[in-house]
């Protein structure tokens, strides 16, 4: 299916904002300089370093069965209330504003599309594995795929990778590593975190959203992907089918980002029907 490209969401969900003092998309994802970069880098380094293949197969183990939490979807953005994420360089306030920042960028732009605009609310409910005590390592930044040698779009990859354990591995250490050309990224393990666990979540609670959603929420993080171009070789056909809708998606994923932060109550009823109609009552987490 085409995706129709919408108007830049920076300007779109801020329509009082001079597009002349609106930040520049160059300025996001800034990984060089910020006032954030130290606390950045530390994520990463401990991410690169610590997910392996092992680690990445102990997380599907001990979060496989959803037997954390029983609770709402709107009972977990309201947690993100009481997360700031410590990979993104952009922003420094709490993860539930950016949910509906998100949304309603993506609402604005495709309005006709429900289904899209709840993504943009769930996206990053996997996060909650942070408020559980899971390092943010092991939650939040970008993914990419274990089991290979790391692509040169990888946040960080030339300083972050050294001590790695599965970088010594033979099996491990290849462009293709333990996969065959093109076998789709359906068969490949990603690095853990909130994307790989709340698409599981989401198909363990069976959300009655399109196919298209579930990709975005599984490969929304996957910058070296649908961004920086890298892994093709492990692409399958449905995967470059579906690049589109996923990069569509990053576009507010990214630019919605601001700190003139959205009034939650007044948009909270709209998106509680949608969280009615598509993944209502209490789900397992």
């Amino acid at each position: 299916m085409k995706v129709v490209m919408g108007p830049d969401p920076s300007l779109v969900y801020r329509p009082d904002v001079n597009p002349e003092v609106a930040k520049d998309k160059s300025s996001f994802r800034n990984y060089t300089s910020g006032p954030l970069l130290d606390r950045v880098f530390a994520t990463y380094k401990l991410m690169h370093t610590h997910q392996t293949v092992d680690f990445v197969n102990r997380m599907h183990t001990q979060f496989g069965g959803f037997s954390y939490k029983k609770m709402t979807v709107m009972e977990a953005v309201d947690m993100l209330d009481d997360l700031v994420d410590e990979s993104d360089p952009d922003v420094n306030f709490p993860n539930s504003f950016h949910a509906f920042q998100t949304a309603e960028g993506i609402r604005k732009v495709h309005p006709d599309k429900d289904w899209f605009h709840l993504v943009g609310l769930l996206h990053d409910l996997g996060k909650v594995l942070a408020l559980w005590g899971e390092p943010q390592w092991a939650v939040v930044g970008d993914t990419f795929p274990v089991g290979c040698k790391p692509q040169a779009s990888v946040v960080f990859c030339d300083s972050t990778f050294q001590d790695n354990p599965d970088l010594q591995d033979p099996r491990y250490s290849t462009e293709l590593g333990m996969y065959q050309l093109h076998c789709g990224l359906e068969n490949v393990l990603m690095s853990w975190g909130h994307d790989e666990y709340l698409y599981r979540m989401m198909k363990f609670n069976k959300f009655s959203l399109p196919s298209e959603a579930f990709y975005m929420i599984r490969f929304h993080s996957f910058y070296p992907w649908h961004t920086g171009g890298d892994y093709r070789q492990l692409c399958s056909q449905r995967d470059l089918d579906m690049l589109p809708w996923v990069q569509e998606f990053n576009k507010f994923d990214l630019y919605t980002k601001c700190p003139d932060l959205p009034d939650v109550d007044k948009l909270r009823p709209y998106y509680q029907g949608l969280i009615d109609k598509y993944c209502p009552g209490v789900l397992s987490w």
